[in-house]
């Protein structure tokens, strides 16, 4: 039903997430991040409060494995649920529960962390993995390398039509904060799509948010600048 790549980017210090779903707008309940505290991946039979929760207890300093299992020891179905988890260090924990769906898989890499659910094949995630550390830029483009090496190692035993993009910096707002909620084929590629349109103004977005007297201006009808 899903595979997800979860990241730090060791330069910046940046948390990331890339996911992709066969089912609708996996992006509204599956990544949760937090800048300076982590990221993780709620997914499979999908509780999406497991994110927050995750979060809440990384952000006192417990490392994200500890955080994960205090998490989940409350959680009455956690045989149903699969969680990827990294923290600002860059340690990272994964859990798939016994009601898993399909063919599963969870591999932990450096600085990040991938899994899978009704996979075509065990090895997607560790092909993501393998990517995300060979890969270089920004910890976007390294991201949606390792989701674009999922696809072609197989990716969901059937056709995924939903995909999320989101990076977290040092504002308390993602600086990316992309999804596809719904393709008839090949939203991984829409995705990409959409971060190769975004990426040039990216900053030009933090610029206005935190000074608008001297940011760049839209470059639309009624804007004056």
């Amino acid at each position: 039903m899903t595979f997800s790549v979860v990241a730090r980017c060791a330069e910046t210090g940046q948390l990331g997430i890339a996911i992709s779903s066969s089912s609708i707008a996996v992006g509204a309940r599956c990544p949760w991040l937090r800048p300076g505290v982590g990221a993780v991946a709620s997914q499979n039979i999908t509780l999406p409060s497991l994110g927050p929760q995750v979060l809440d207890v990384l952000e006192q300093g417990v490392a994200a494995s500890a955080a994960l299992a205090a998490v989940l020891a409350d959680e009455p179905h956690r045989d149903y649920r699969q969680v990827a988890v990294i923290d600002c260090a860059g340690r990272t924990a994964h859990f798939s529960g016994a009601q898993t769906l399909g063919i599963y898989a969870a591999v932990s890499g450096e600085q990040c962390v991938a899994a899978g659910n009704m996979l075509a094949n065990a090895e997607v995630v560790a092909a993501m993995v393998r990517a995300f550390e060979n890969a270089s830029g920004p910890l976007a483009d390294r991201l949606l390398a390792a989701m674009h090496a999922g696809q072609a190692k197989g990716g969901e035993a059937g056709p995924v039509h939903s995909a999320a993009l989101m990076v977290v910096d040092d504002l308390l707002w993602p600086i990316v904060n992309l999804r596809v909620d719904w393709a008839d084929e090949d939203p991984i590629g829409a995705l990409d799509q959409l971060w190769q349109a975004y990426r040039g103004q990216l900053q030009d977005y933090i610029d206005r948010a935190l000074n608008p007297q001297q940011a760049p201006g839209y470059a639309v009808p009624g804007d004056e600048r």
